[in-house]
């Protein structure tokens, strides 16, 4: 059975009469097509749903409309429902580290103003917000963003993090150059410590070993960790100097201190979205740009 020609004829049998329903069905169509879709009806069903003149629905009309109505007769009220629910819904992706100590208080703001409002928060890398919003598990990211965004994808640039190391608070160099020596087996310059960092796919380290060569800096990573957290424990512990950025208001465990990087390029870190985004998630853009405006303030 075409479920369309059973819409049709839903509101045919409710409206008591095609002229009628014409007029009051929730979009265009013009009476010669409700008729000639209601005669396909019949044909394939066998039987006669209604007289025409008078208008009176015949037993197999009852029957059909009887076991239609529940369900036609709801979806207003089922489309209310699930708009109501999907307007405070926000669901967000973001790093381990943003979701721990960076939207705890602004989305406790959002709810005390949004009651009701619900939460679906996905811990993320940057490789998987492409596909996280092109395949709509998400309204919104808060990432890095680096290189060319995909086609459909919009971004706002929140704030912009200096690379930095690390370092134990023994380590007494205050630039990045007192971090160095001579290579003794080649032209340029090597790391006095060992280095702690994450994989070489991950963009930190990528950005951090592109700066090293334009140095002619042979520092290659000798303790791969998963997270920036492992990273800086591990400095803690006396296993090297770490790779990392400078975020304002972070507190550092106590033996580890942060050197920052200037003259690097500068980790940028912005929402992506696609298309138009639904007003909670255009409402949480808006307070992070403020979050992170007062976080540069701190830098």
């Amino acid at each position: 059975m075409n479920v369309h020609h059973l819409e049709l004829f839903f509101y045919v049998a409710k409206y008591e009469g095609i002229t009628a329903a014409v007029r009051k069905m929730p979009y265009g169509i013009q009476q010669p097509a409700v008729s000639g879709q209601i005669l396909q009806l019949e044909k394939e069903l066998g039987v006669k749903l209604f007289n025409r003149r008078p208008f009176a629905l015949t037993p197999e009309g009852e029957r059909l409309y009887d076991f239609a109505y529940p369900f036609f007769s709801r979806l207003d009220e089922v489309e209310e429902q699930l708009k109501g629910e999907q307007s405070r819904h926000l669901r967000i992706a973001a790093s381990a580290s943003v979701l721990r100590n960076h939207l705890p208080d602004l989305l406790g703001e959002l709810r005390a103003e949004m009651p009701g409002m619900k939460l679906t928060l996905l811990e993320s890398e940057p490789t998987d917000v492409h596909n996280l919003l092109t395949n709509q598990k998400v309204d919104i990211a808060v990432t890095v963003l680096h290189g060319r965004l995909a086609e459909g994808l919009r971004y706002a640039e929140l704030l912009k993090l200096p690379l930095a190391f690390h370092l134990p608070t023994s380590e007494k160099g205050k630039k990045f150059e007192e971090l160095l020596e001579d290579d003794d087996w080649k032209k340029g310059k090597v790391g006095k410590l060992p280095l702690i960092g994450l994989p070489p796919h991950e963009l930190l380290s990528k950005m951090m070993q592109e700066e090293f060569d334009s140095r002619n800096v042979d520092w290659p990573v000798t303790v791969e960790v998963s997270s920036l957290d492992t990273v800086i424990d591990y400095v803690g512990r006396g296993f090297g100097a770490g790779v990392g950025v400078a975020v304002p208001g972070d507190k550092l465990p106590k033996g580890v201190r942060s050197m920052s990087l200037p003259d690097f390029q500068p980790m940028v870190v912005g929402a992506l979205w696609q298309g138009q985004l639904k007003p909670i998630a255009a409402t949480f853009l808006e307070r992070a740009k403020v979050r992170a405006a007062q976080l540069g303030a701190l830098a």
